[in-house]
């Protein structure tokens, strides 16, 4: 499974992407706002950083305005990906954009009959929301579920990226299930690599080393 971050914090992005471990980068207008920096500038140097798919999103909501904002935020870059929302201007967008050798990410998919006309439009990633679709009392990964048997039962190759992930727990469902990508805050990515065992058996090793009184080089 291919782990995108969800942020716009340059700083961030790259310190984990030191680690070998980032295949890309998604953003949204909430957190450009975070960021506090120029929309195409910062989208510039998330690329820059990052070889792999970068989402930046379109903010119209009519087809044409979509396919104006378009033109110019795929400019920024050869591994951008328009990200546009799911309804039927997002999706004749996407039609459009892919047709054109463009990549697309279709957010804001809460069904599974939504990620069918997604793949059908020939969305490059699919952009399910779990965390948000649990609080309304569903199953996000019910959803997850749903959308890989109904790709893999018609070879669609849109990728179903899962969003809105609020806990590792969402992490490895979402890999047990087979989704090809899940992009999460940082803080969700860095909780990966954490656990309390790890932590002792390393203060355990490091309490006998002091203990030899010897030092590496």
């Amino acid at each position: 499974m291919k782990f995108f971050v969800d942020t716009a914090d340059t700083a961030e992005i790259r310190d984990l992407a030191e680690t070998g471990l980032l295949d890309g980068v998604t953003t949204n207008p909430s957190l450009i706002h975070k960021a506090g920096r120029d929309f195409l500038e910062v989208v510039k140097e998330i690329c820059a950083i990052v070889p792999g798919p970068v989402s930046a999103e379109v903010v119209a909501l009519d087809h044409d305005g979509m396919m104006r904002e378009a033109e110019i935020v795929r400019k920024i870059a050869d591994n951008i990906a328009v990200k546009v929302p799911l309804t039927i201007d997002g999706l004749k967008t996407c039609r459009k954009l892919t047709a054109d050798g463009t990549m697309v990410n279709v957010t804001l998919c809460f069904t599974a009959n939504q990620a069918l006309l997604a793949a059908k439009a020939g969305a490059t990633f699919i952009s399910p929301f779990v965390g948000r679709h649990d609080d309304v009392g569903f199953s996000g990964m019910d959803l997850i579920a749903d959308i890989r048997t109904i790709y893999d039962n018609y070879g669609f190759d849109t990728q179903i990226l899962v969003a809105s992930v609020r806990n590792p727990i969402h992490v490895v469902e979402a890999a047990k299930i087979g989704a090809d990508v899940m992009t999460a805050p940082p803080s969700v990515i860095r909780q990966l690599f954490k656990h309390p065992l790890t932590d002792n058996g390393i203060k355990a090793f490091l309490d006998d080393w002091a203990k030899t009184g010897q030092a590496i080089g």
